[in-house]
């Protein structure tokens, strides 16, 4: 019996890339002498086993055959006579078909240190097409190792291209295509990720809300870089650049659906585009089955998020009813992401990606005015539903000072 450091750990570990999670692999055992060794079966599909001490997965050395459609359509082989490379063959990507030994031998038959030195993602084998699922992951690849130059072989995209064609796609379930969105979307270049899904032809299977705004042009002295789906990027890119919550990327990436349904006749301008694009934040908020509070988020950027440019020239009343939409007595946290959404709206503009957003500091005064204002403060006398009424009324007003503090600072600067 021999055991194999194998994957992610082996490539990150060569690349100097961290990496937090180790899985091996067993050659020449049966799963009773790892039952006898005390380690514990988790596998349902293949025989996986966790370590007794360190909990560390332990896979015996498998083969599959495609039986089916989608990445559950395999029927799995293990016996003690399969060897590592025919487990290492089937993996995805060359890099990630190496292994090490206990004594650190890298084991690499299928030119994975080379692929890793020249920075290319290049599938393994013809295999590379039986699982649908490998089209996202090798875009999450690309995103994750963009700042390490790394760049997808033409062959490989080709094959994604095949799948993506193949109506494959369609087959994997809502979680796992949110799965590997939602790491994808923590990665330092998650806008990859979405450009790899359009270059392969994929992210109009997967993503057609969003695919949509590629082409779609925008006023040029608003948004120099004119087209809609690079605006999105470029928006994303900010958020990953601040290091912004999951919630926040999310908002980012759909704030501007709206603009895909702008009729014709109405371009470059897209007046009305917030409400057209609640329908489509909804339809694929619910298709990917994201948790209720990033859809609430993504939700409020889509229909407020010019309310937030326009913050310091709005009315105190207006101001103050657009706090309470966005549940700033209760949920302060979420007006705050909500900000941060709307500034990496306002920079994801070509040229003006350092452009000042003084609308975010005012906004976060704006959030600490108002709530420091309690029942506590009112007249004594005041009783009943007029509480409500005058707390409304100190908040606006309180709202109305901030707003003229904020101008006289201005004119002096």
């Amino acid at each position: 019996m021999h055991v194999y450091l194998v994957g992610g750990a082996v490539r990150d570990q060569l690349l100097g890339h961290s990496y937090h999670e180790k899985d091996y692999v067993v050659v020449g055992a049966t799963p009773q002498q790892l039952l006898d060794q005390g380690f514990t079966p988790v596998g349902k599909d293949f025989p996986v086993f966790l370590h007794p001490k360190t909990k560390e997965e332990y896979a015996l050395a498998r083969t599959e055959r495609k039986s089916g459609t989608g990445y559950h359509g395999f029927n799995f082989f293990t016996a003690p006579e399969v060897s590592l490379e025919d487990d290492l063959i089937r993996r995805d990507l060359t890099i990630n078909a190496m292994a090490m030994d206990d004594a650190g031998n890298v084991y690499d038959p299928y030119g994975g240190q080379d692929d890793l030195n020249n920075r290319i993602l290049r599938h393994v084998s013809e295999a590379f097409v039986e699982d649908p699922l490998r089209v996202l992951r090798v875009a999450r690849f690309a995103a994750r190792y963009k700042k390490y130059g790394f760049q997808i072989a033409d062959e490989t995209l080709q094959l994604m291209q095949r799948i993506s064609v193949s109506g494959e796609l369609e087959c994997l379930t809502a979680e796992r295509v949110w799965k590997e969105t939602s790491r994808a979307l923590m990665e330092e270049h998650a806008d990859v990720y979405f450009q790899v899904l359009r270059d392969c032809d994929a992210l109009k299977v997967l993503f057609p809300e969003i695919d949509a705004l590629f082409g779609v042009p925008q006023r040029p002295e608003y948004h120099p870089e004119i087209d809609c789906g690079i605006h999105t990027l470029m928006s994303l890119r900010q958020a990953c650049k601040a290091n912004y919550s999951l919630d926040v990327r999310y908002a980012v990436l759909v704030h501007d659906l709206g603009k895909a349904l702008t009729p014709k006749e109405m371009l470059p301008r897209h007046i009305m585009h917030e409400e057209r694009g609640i329908p489509p934040v909804e339809a694929l908020s619910d298709r990917l089955k994201v948790s209720t509070q990033t859809k609430q988020l993504a939700l409020a950027v889509c229909k407020e998020h010019l309310k937030c440019h326009q913050a310091m020239s709005l009315k105190p009343g207006t101001l103050w009813r657009l706090l309470q939409r966005l549940d700033v007595l209760r949920r302060p946290e979420r007006v705050e992401a909500f900000i941060q959404a709307c500034e990496c709206d306002a920079r994801g503009r070509l040229g003006l990606e350092n452009r000042p957003y003084p609308q975010a500091s005012f906004l976060y005064e704006a959030i600490q005015v108002v709530r420091s204002i309690k029942a506590q403060d009112l007249p004594a006398d005041i009783k009943g539903p007029e509480i409500g009424e005058m707390l409304i009324q100190y908040r606006i007003d309180a709202l109305a000072s901030l707003k003229q503090r904020h101008e006289r600072s201005e004119h002096s600067s």
